[in-house]
């Protein structure tokens, strides 16, 4: 591993560019994205407010599936929220449809990646850490 990759990767480092990333997401890009028509959203219930909480994601749908790894695993405010509640909706192509989402430890989440979008899963690699994957069983 090069000298940069092991600084970035220091566990001090890696909570300071989850911090950064986050607030970026958080403040401006999340606010844009979620306006976009075909924009993949989850929608979660907030854990303590019991809100609809919308994140836009990247993934792919495979049947009755629909499949994600999220950047920063249990860290996530979503993954926090669906091992609060796992009922959850995904508005795919401008459609929601409801399901239950599964936390997915034992799946290889870059390998996951590889059968993703690749411009989302790029950026969760670039930018993440503790990458995790999550399965939602769709209804309808």
């Amino acid at each position: 591993m090069s000298r940069s990759a092991e600084h970035a990767n220091h566990p001090e480092h890696a909570g300071l560019k989850q911090r950064v990333v986050t607030a970026l997401q958080r403040r401006v890009a999340n606010p844009v994205l979620r306006r976009v028509p075909i924009q993949t959203l989850l929608e979660t219930t907030g854990r303590t407010s019991g809100l609809p909480r919308r994140t836009p994601i990247g993934g792919r749908r495979v049947g009755d599936t629909f499949w994600l790894v999220s950047e920063y695993g249990e860290k996530s405010h979503y993954i926090r929220n669906i091992k609060a509640d796992p009922s959850v909706r995904v508005r795919l192509r401008g459609r929601w449809h409801e399901g239950t989402a599964h936390l997915v430890p034992d799946d290889d989440p870059v390998a996951r990646l590889r059968t993703l979008p690749r411009m989302n899963s790029a950026a969760v690699r670039v930018l993440g850490s503790g990458l995790l994957t999550v399965r939602v069983d769709l209804r309808g």
